[in-house]
């Protein structure tokens, strides 16, 4: 490499560094398989990411045993220490470990423990705009017990731009999270409304040092695309999956964003590594990706349910049926 070639490689690896990544295999590839994961799929995602540098890795749910049975789901439904430390011991690495608390799905008060008595190091709460203050709650509940906390603000993509300045302009009242993630939970973004949202945040956050995070869904395969579009105004904090895997349409791919910031604390060849002998064979077992019927949905601004159903019935490929019957339900 010429000494030009390295200037210009200094000044790409130098472009914000502040970036943070946070994998959720576990937590949003578990709501494909119930959280029910083969011997040693945990503990290999686990090690994948500690090799890989990722800074954050979302474990799975804080779900509350009164809505969802433990006999149907896996124990990252639940992440109980005990089930956390058979994966991670101590957590000996430098890569924080993270949980979702699902707002009306949970029982906080008593499933969170004090954080002298876990291996978490952060909460993060999924809400919708209307569940704003009863998350701020739940934050003010798992900062006292000694968590960094952060904010997953869903649906984006539906959200009146006056209700979500609103909504921002609570959270920054109660100082609590570090971060609040623009959701594009129905994969329904395009690059333009991402910056436009993620502009809404950083006025309404300027000065309250939260961070703006970014999780992507792929009904119309930009959740890549849009991640970029995220950093580019202001976003440091970007969601991603190692192969893409989630409910659904799935997520940002991690190798792709790991390729695409060639920031040198992120190794790429671990997660390839992974892709390569987990879920290269698991993909022929477990449907999940871009398809025509979660495209269908994304472009309609809908929730992916009914492309769920549809992919799991007997005609999974026939989107012809599926949007005419999309197009009457919206109608």
């Amino acid at each position: 490499m010429s000494k030009k070639d390295n200037t210009a490689h200094d000044r790409w690896v130098g472009y914000r560094p502040d970036i943070k990544i946070l994998d959720c295999t576990l937590r949003d590839g578990g709501l494909v398989t119930d959280h029910q994961f083969d011997a040693g799929f945990t503990e290999k995602i686990y090690k994948t990411c500690v090799a890989a540098g990722v800074d954050y890795m979302e474990l799975g749910y804080k779900s509350s045993k009164k809505i969802y049975s433990r006999d149907e789901f896996g124990p990252m439904k639940f992440c109980d220490e005990d089930d956390l430390r058979d994966i991670v011991g101590e957590n000996p690495s430098d890569m924080k470990l993270s949980v979702m608390v699902d707002t009306g799905r949970t029982d906080y008060k008593t499933d969170i423990l004090p954080k002298e008595d876990s291996v978490i190091d952060a909460v993060r709460v999924a809400c919708y705009i209307h569940q704003v203050p009863l998350a701020i709650e739940i934050m003010q509940d798992s900062r006292d017990k000694g968590y960094e906390v952060t904010m997953q603000l869903m649906a984006s993509s539906i959200i009146d731009k006056a209700d979500l300045a609103s909504g921002l302009e609570l959270v920054v009242k109660s100082e609590l999270p570090t971060a609040v993630y623009v959701v594009d939970s129905f994969g329904a973004l395009y690059s333009e409304q991402v910056r436009d949202i993620t502009r809404i945040y950083n006025k309404v956050l300027d000065g309250s040092g939260i961070e703006i995070g970014f999780h992507a869904h792929n009904n119309q395969q930009l959740a890549f695309s849009n991640s970029i579009e995220a950093i580019i105004n202001g976003a440091n904090r970007i969601d991603a999956t190692i192969s893409g895997i989630g409910r659904g349409a799935g997520n940002c791919p991690l190798e792709l964003l790991i390729g695409f910031l060639h920031n040198p604390k992120f190794k790429l060849r671990p997660v390839l590594e992974c892709c390569n002998d987990v879920f290269v064979p698991l993909a022929k077992r477990i449907d999940w990706g871009y398809s025509l019927p979660y495209a269908i949905t994304g472009q309609l601004n809908q929730h992916p349910r009914d492309a769920i159903k549809w992919r799991a019935g007997d005609t999974p490929d026939d989107c012809l049926s599926f949007y005419d019957h999309m197009i009457e339900e919206v109608s």
